[in-house]
Parts: structure tokens; C-alpha cells; sequence
């Protein structure tokens, strides 16, 4: 990590990290944020290429008071106002992850960030909608086919969640939001069989084909699980992209379509109520940065 003055008096100080087109600035008081400030050159004097790395993807699930949420996967109404603002502050602007996949493989997906809302809670419509519309974006809502006017059963800790009903889930569609399936009933895929495997990638998205009147295009993986069966599985439902958390261990990248992440397990940055401008900056460094 290297250092140099940026400012006038010595008001702040630049560290600049792995050699990225991003540096950090130390300023008066304590304060810390991240700049534009070097221009980015691989060992061979080139840029690196922009397909080295996954597009960013946010991973929200409910909307809704988080004081009573051991999960950590509640943000206030509020808060989400002020992330979709410090977002569009940022130059970006949230979309449905399909979008940003087509846009991205037309080159179109500079300042577009992808939203993601899992498991399909009622909320999703009373507070996160309005929100999108405010500042004018879109997302990706991944319902659990099987659950659809149930509630989170499979959380044991946290506080009963009504989800959406099918309505709920056509109009969110009528509203612009890409419908993604979550599966059946959100369970562990890594540790299902094979028929219950089938059941949970190859069913749910017929039935939500029954419902909105198309075939979903993404997947998302309950609790972020994904191992190389599982992928080849949604794969094989006819699926064009399924979410994850992390990058799933031992995958070795042959083709751009087989990276760690590759369009069948893109991780996700996991947004909480505590993530305020400050840290959503960081975490789009981190993103940035591979960390």
C-alpha cells in the first residue's frame, strides 16, 4: 500500500489499493471515503478487463422494522429510501438482475447495479415498491413457488413474516419487477436429493410460469448453497442465471461461462439496515476489488 498528499495543507492522505482505480482518503476528523483517483493497469501496462469479475449485485430480503431480526435481513422503509438515494448519488441505478445481464453483455451496464429481494415477503409491495419508483428503479424478487401466501416457516429465530400471494406476485410483475424463483420451499439444495432436486428447480418454475404467464429467467439459491450438482441442475430446469451468495468453493473457471461465479452462481453483496452511504461505498470497493 502506497501514500501521497492529495490535498492542500495536507488535509488528506491517499492510500491506493492492489493497484486499483480506487484510493482511500483519510480526511480531518476522522472521516473515510473512497475516490476515483488512479487509473487501474494490469502487470502487462493493460487495463483489466472488465469481464474479470462479477457485476454487482445487491441482496436485500425483507422491508420492514429490523429491531426484532436475529438475521440480520430486515432494513427499515427509511433506510432503504436513503440506500436507493445514496445509490443514485453514486451514479448508479438499480435494475432487475436479467436486465443487467442483457445490458452487461451489450455493453451497456456502466452505472447499473443489480437488486435482488429474496424469499418474497408481503412487504416487498407495501414498502419496497413505492421505493423503487421513487428513484426510479427496478429489482428482482425471487418467491418461493410453494409458499406463496405462507409465511417463513423455515426461520426458527426470527419474527413470522407474511409472504406474497399470488396477486402480490402479479402485480409486482405489472409493475416492472422481474419475478425470479427461490425454489419450492427453501431448503438447502447442497443436501437434497436428486428428485427433490429436480422438484425444487424444475417445478417451482412451472408454476410461476402458471402464474405471471412466463417462464422465470433467474434462480436463486435458499441460503446462498450452491455446489457444482446444483448448479448443473439449474441449469438443465432451463434457467439463464441463478444468484448465490459467495462464490462457491472448488469450481475452477475454464471458460467465462464456468467462472467461480459464472451466470449460474453470481454472488451477491448482502445489504443490512446498518449499511448507511459510507459503508455502501466500501462494500462496492470491496466488490471492486474481489474481496
Amino acid at each position: 500500500m502506497g501514500g501521497g498528499w492529495l490535498c492542500r495543507g495536507g488535509c488528506g492522505r491517499v492510500a491506493v489499493l492492489r493497484r486499483w482505480s480506487i484510493c482511500w482518503v483519510w480526511c480531518d476528523g476522522g472521516c473515510v471515503m473512497s475516490v476515483d483517483a488512479v487509473t487501474a493497469v494490469s502487470p502487462a501496462g493493460r487495463r483489466p478487463g472488465r469481464r474479470g469479475r462479477a457485476p454487482w449485485i445487491l441482496m436485500y430480503h425483507a422491508v420492514a422494522d429490523p429491531s426484532d431480526d436475529p438475521y440480520g435481513i430486515a432494513v427499515a422503509p427509511a433506510r432503504l429510501d436513503r440506500q436507493l438515494g445514496a445509490l443514485r448519488r453514486m451514479g448508479l441505478t438499480g435494475v432487475g438482475v436479467g436486465a443487467l445481464l442483457r445490458a452487461r453483455a451489450e455493453g451497456r451496464d456502466r452505472g447499473l447495479v443489480g437488486l435482488t429481494f429474496d424469499d418474497g415477503y408481503a412487504d416487498f409491495t407495501e414498502a419496497a415498491l413505492p421505493l423503487l419508483r421513487r428513484h426510479g428503479c427496478a429489482a428482482t424478487l425471487f418467491v418461493l413457488a410453494g409458499r406463496l401466501a405462507g409465511g417463513n416457516d423455515w426461520d426458527p429465530e426470527g419474527p413470522r413474516r407474511p409472504l406474497l400471494d399470488e396477486w402480490g406476485v402479479r402485480g409486482a410483475l405489472a409493475a416492472g419487477i422481474e419475478i425470479g424463483s427461490h425454489g419450492l420451499y427453501h431448503v438447502d439444495l447442497t443436501v437434497t436429493d436428486d428428485d427433490g432436486l429436480r422438484e425444487e428447480t424444475v417445478r417451482s418454475r412451472t408454476w410461476l410460469r402458471e402464474l405471471t404467464g412466463t417462464a422465470p429467467d433467474g434462480f436463486c439459491y435458499p441460503y446462498g448453497t450452491v455446489d457444482r450438482r446444483v448448479r448443473t441442475a439449474a441449469r438443465a430446469a432451463g434457467y439463464a442465471y441463478a444468484c448465490a451468495i459467495r462464490p462457491p468453493a472448488g469450481l475452477r473457471a475454464r471458460t467465462e461461462a464456468d467462472t467461480p461465479y459464472g451466470p449460474f452462481a453470481l454472488p451477491r453483496t448482502h445489504i443490512s439496515h446498518g449499511d448507511g452511504p459510507l459503508r455502501l461505498r466500501v462494500k462496492r470497493l470491496r466488490h471492486r476489488l474481489g474481496a
